[in-house]
């Protein structure tokens, strides 16, 4: 029977993070995964250069039953400290859109600084590993994996959520929670397209393909970036992000020219070009696919000229206020995280332990704490598996 100090199961982004720090503390270290190689959710995000963290990290862009609980491990590894991880390997990389950083030049940068450093830190690495029930033992704990049962005096669940089960997401973190009586909070895909029913699919496949830059909210919460038509609805960032506070049965609204006047603009075209179609001036505004579709769902065929005051401010809140129903989401097929996991109310949020089983530590998707787009996600992996590793 192999026996360790510590057990970390799932070999992505937090599992390798807690188990390099566990390592680092002299603790003889074990880390699992089913996969057949480490840290494949990190080789393919940010389309290969791995969006890695975000240069506005802040505790009110993650999405908790608790929003104060990412605090203390946001605070105490913070985005600044894999930067300077990053620096030190010599891994060059750069600022995108809204603080989002990215390596220059591939996301298989950073995983081979994983696996430098968990090899520096003495970790033993099965991959190709299944796992199995963890059973509380009186010195610790009993895992069952693939290659035999593994007593540990601690246990790291660092297994992920539900998202993208082609690359063998599975929901065992779950699993293993609730058998020492840890209460979850439900779970649903995030960061995912919206679906809408046959009836808007009329209209909107036709514009697949079509981007804007819009602005999507639901209820006080916002998202100003990139939104995308699809055949089965809507994509682009503004839309995952605001996917993430959309609940079924709710409604969106789509602003698609968001910091404008769309009224005044439209009074002003109606003197400058009176002769001219509504969706002429609509595709000053807006892509000239989407403007001979708000033409046609404002129903005014006159120039202009003809058009009045009432009708344009009409036009321009189908421009600026646009409400849609989603049935549903792509799921967690395309779900880039997973909401909801194990209550924060059952961990202490300096260490990541379970508050009533010493020894045990959940850390990144797995918990109750999802991050916006753009690199917020990997920062909460990045701290949270730190945090534990400090103390597993």
């Amino acid at each position: 029977m192999e026996q360790v100090d510590v057990i970390v199961l799932g070999a992505g982004a937090a599992g390798m993070f807690a188990a390099i720090e566990a390592g680092r503390r002299g603790r003889r270290v074990l880390l699992v995964d089913h996969s057949q190689a480490a840290g494949e959710k990190i080789r393919i995000s940010g389309g290969g250069r791995c969006n890695f963290t975000n240069m506005g990290i802040a505790a009110d862009r993650f999405i908790s039953k608790n929003p104060r609980f990412a605090v203390s491990a946001l605070k105490r590894f913070t985005q600044w400290d894999f930067i300077a991880r990053m620096d030190a390997a010599g891994i060059a990389w750069h600022e995108k859109t809204l603080g989002q950083l990215f390596c220059d030049s591939s996301a298989r940068q950073v995983v081979d600084l994983l696996l430098a450093d968990l090899s520096r830190a003495g970790v033993a690495l099965w991959l190709g590993c299944s796992v199995g029930a963890v059973r509380r033992e009186a010195a610790g704990f009993e895992v069952e994996t693939a290659r035999g049962v593994v007593r540990a005096a601690s246990v790291v669940v660092a297994t992920g959520g539900k998202s993208i089960p082609k690359m063998g997401a599975t929901g065992i973190g779950y699993q293993i929670a609730e058998s020492f009586g840890l209460p979850l909070v439900e779970t649903r895909p995030g960061l995912v397209p919206l679906t809408f029913a046959a009836q808007e699919l009329e209209w909107m496949v036709p514009l697949a393909g079509v981007a804007v830059q819009g602005r999507v909210s639901v209820g006080r919460v916002g998202f100003d970036e990139a939104v995308l038509f699809t055949h089965r609805g809507l994509s682009g960032p503004a839309v995952l992000q605001i996917s993430s506070y959309w609940r079924e049965g709710g409604e969106i609204r789509l602003d698609l020219a968001p910091g404008r006047d769309v009224a005044a603009d439209l009074r002003g075209m109606k003197q400058e070009m009176g002769r001219s179609a509504l969706r002429t001036a609509l595709g000053r505004i807006v892509p000239e696919k989407l403007a001979r579709h708000l033409e046609a769902t404002s129903g005014i065929t006159a120039p202009l000229a003809e058009v009045g005051r009432v009708d344009l401010e009409r036009v321009a809140r189908l421009v600026q206020d646009w409400r849609l129903v989603p049935v549903g989401s792509e799921g967690y097929r395309t779900a880039e995280v997973t909401l909801g996991g194990v209550d924060t109310d059952a961990l202490d949020g300096r260490s990541m332990q379970a508050k009533g089983v010493p020894g045990l530590f959940f850390v990144g998707e797995v918990v109750d704490v999802t991050g916006w787009l753009g690199g917020y996600n990997f920062q909460w992996a990045w701290s949270s598996g730190w945090a534990a590793g400090q103390v597993a």
